[in-house]
């Protein structure tokens, strides 16, 4: 079936796009990990050029091991001791501007000193040091003389934090790319669809037209020559029939008159026609509200709607079981409902009935649920959907209008 083509080929695109999705992360995260890494070598590298000249002698080579240290200029960094005293630090942004210049705690204002102890105890709460450098949470533990220890606390950089949030923004402004891309698709195929609703609609109507206008000619020749009327009748019936279905097609994409009907009476009126041209193996019962409600309506357009509802239900039943129509009435909307005896729908079809090209029959174009839910939803400002439905028992479409007061 078509739907069902179309419908592996949606979920084979959805597939590919998340494989594509799934692999871009892996590679972003892969990349942020490896620069991760990086840092941390760095910092290994900058807590041994700074614990080398804690310890240096006269002779050690200072510049080499400044150099090393300043240039540390993107990543934050703490020394502390392992009371949590801290001594200095770098490129932390101080929420005193005051200090921007300034490297030592000490000469800190109160406010910029409680900021960095908050940043130093928070990985860890109030666990020692040592223990946090053990745990390698972002901790280098450097040996001085005489046994001393000293704690370099580090924060990822600017640019690792950036890049480790970058694969997924893109991926936000990627998705709503797409889903923009998707709207506008729909919306110009839902477009196009609509001219060719409209335009197969008036031209089936213009076409309907000339042999209706002849069908009429004929059955008043046969009156005037003396044929039976039974048999004049039932066919001035069906020429006005034709006529009504050539109005109804005429009505497709343009706004509809609405008139204030009374629902019940209305049903009765556009099944008439029915009853008498489906199988005597068919009993079509009415349950009809006491209370006639009002609603505005296109009443060719809702007898079509009606009438489709039945042939629906008489082809699911292949012509032999029971039709009940119900009329009621909750808050502010009036509703109908077509039950049926027969094969019935599986869930996951619930909606996929009211798609164009959803069919079960061997022949017909999976149209008539579409014209009707376009009418009722469309046209009338109601809506209409499966209200329930088991395999082998029957279903039952429910018609919900707004209520006039």
């Amino acid at each position: 079936m078509i739907l069902d083509r179309l419908r592996t080929g949606r979920l084979l695109v959805i597939l590919a796009a998340a494989v594509a999705i799934i692999a871009f992360l892996l590679v972003s995260n892969n990349l942020v990990k490896e620069l991760a890494r990086q840092e941390r070598e760095r910092m290994d590298i900058w807590a041994n050029a700074t614990a080398r000249l804690a310890k240096a002698g006269v002779d050690s080579d200072f510049e080499f091991l400044l150099a090393i240290i300043s240039q540390n200029n993107t990543i934050p960094v703490l020394i502390s001791d392992s009371n949590f005293n801290i001594s200095e630090f770098r490129n932390f942004s101080l929420p005193d501007k005051q200090d921007a210049d300034k490297s030592l705690y000490s000469e800190l204002s109160p406010r910029n000193q409680e900021y960095l102890l908050k940043r130093l105890r928070r990985p860890g709460g109030d666990t020692p040091l040592s223990e946090m450098a053990r745990r390698n949470d972002h901790f280098i533990e450097v040996d001085l003389f005489d046994g001393e220890r000293q704690y370099i606390y580090y924060e990822d950089s600017t640019l690792l934090r950036r890049l480790s949030l970058y694969p997924y923004i893109q991926l936000g402004v990627m998705i709503i790319l797409v889903l923009i891309l998707y709207m506008a698709v729909v919306n110009t195929k839902r477009a196009e669809q609509n001219r060719v609703w409209v335009g197969l609609s008036k031209e089936t109507a213009h076409q309907l037209g000339t042999p209706i206008s002849s069908l009429m000619a004929w059955v008043e020749y046969l009156q005037a020559t003396g044929v039976e009327p039974e048999v004049t009748g039932e066919l001035d019936k069906d020429v006005k029939r034709l006529s009504t279905i050539a109005d109804r097609f005429s009505k497709i994409g343009s706004r509809p008159d609405m008139e204030l009907e009374y629902l019940n009476e209305t049903i009765s009126t556009s099944l008439e026609y029915m009853k008498s041209r489906v199988s005597e193996r068919v009993t079509i019962t009415m349950h009809l509200s006491d209370d006639d409600h009002g609603v505005r309506l296109s009443r060719s357009l809702f007898e079509w709607v009606m009438e489709n509802l039945t042939k629906n239900a008489v082809d699911a039943m292949q012509g032999e079981g029971r039709i009940d129509i119900s009329t009621g009435a909750e808050k502010n909307v009036v509703w109908i409902e077509v039950s049926d005896t027969g094969k019935g729908i599986a869930r996951k079809n619930f909606k996929n009935v009211f798609k164009p090209g959803y069919t079960t029959k061997k022949r017909g174009w999976g149209l008539g649920l579409t014209l009707v839910k376009r009418i009722v939803e469309e046209y009338h400002g109601g809506r209409i959907y499966v209200k329930e439905s088991e395999p082998g028992v029957g279903t039952t479409f429910r018609v919900e209008f707004p209520a006039q007061t």
